[in-house]
């Protein structure tokens, strides 16, 4: 990677955080707060890492993407849109009657979707599942799992990091948005997680703590799991429930709350560098 492809996928995290803000807003409801803070994970991930064709959804050799907290769909609705699964325009129709973009993800509905979410806790056991089947089938593709911190508090969560590393699945990669605040507020507070990475590792899992909103560290985070052999890999990135916006930053109030008009101007000239 160059700085200028990495200059390039900072101008499409900005794009992705106004398409967010913008069709939540629409939507008159739907999830900000995670999908802000998930964004450069996103955009990474679709853009340079990930082995995909937008055009061909169901190739059969394409790397997985799994949502597991699937009320974060806004991220990746938007990024699949900025890569070119279906047009931007289509981003607006989030929660209306009769669209492909449901308020979690479907399968059903939405080419590109590998697996309906919205249950907590479960993402990480259908990654393994795909990964599992990979080994199986001796086929190339990778599985990646993005996972709320919050999330982590399910059990199942648990459960299937102990299957992955198991079966020494080095092609499945787990992502953590550790942003440190869900619905009911301080992850600490309702039930604590820290120290996080240490548990990972415990479980025999290659750890690698990031910061979560620089694209960079992101992209070299990826390669060092794609290079990790005998084990599974985790990225526990740090980041910040309700990032490129001033007023969503590090409330918990925005995990589940669209902006008003008044709000979503606010919001846009945050993400754009024209706040006040």
């Amino acid at each position: 990677m160059n700085m200028e492809s990495v200059e390039r996928l900072k101008e499409i995290c900005c794009d992705v955080r106004a398409d967010i803000v913008r069709m939540t807003n629409a939507a008159a409801s739907g999830h900000p707060g995670g999908s802000l803070s998930s964004v450069e994970a996103m955009v990474a991930l679709y853009c340079n890492v990930m082995n995909h064709r937008p055009s061909d959804p169901s190739w059969s050799e394409r790397d997985r993407f799994f949502l597991s907290k699937g009320h974060s769909c806004p991220v990746v609705y938007a990024t699949m849109a900025r890569t070119g699964y279906f047009p931007v325009e289509e981003l607006l129709t989030l929660r209306k009657l009769g669209t492909r973009l449901q308020g979690h993800p479907s399968c059903k509905t939405l080419p590109g979707i590998e697996v309906s979410s919205g249950s907590l806790g479960q993402g990480l056991s259908v990654a393994n599942g795909f990964a599992l089947a990979a080994k199986i089938d001796g086929k190339p593709y990778r599985a990646y799992c993005l996972m709320g911190d919050g999330e982590l508090q399910e059990g199942q969560i648990w459960e299937a990091m102990m299957t992955a590393a198991h079966y020494k699945l080095d092609n499945v990669c787990g992502i953590v948005d550790y942003n440190g605040l869900q619905i009911d507020g301080d992850i600490e507070k309702v039930m604590g997680l820290a120290p996080l990475a240490d548990k990972w590792r415990s479980f025999n899992w290659h750890v690698i703590e990031a910061d979560g909103h620089d694209v960079a560290a992101m992209l070299a985070a990826y390669d060092e799991a794609r290079r990790t052999k005998g084990k599974p890999s985790v990225i526990v990135m740090k980041t910040v429930k309700g990032k490129g916006v001033s007023f969503m930053e590090n409330v918990a109030g925005w995990h589940g709350k669209p902006c008003n008009q008044e709000e979503m101007a606010q919001a846009l000239a945050d993400i754009y560098g024209k706040g006040n």
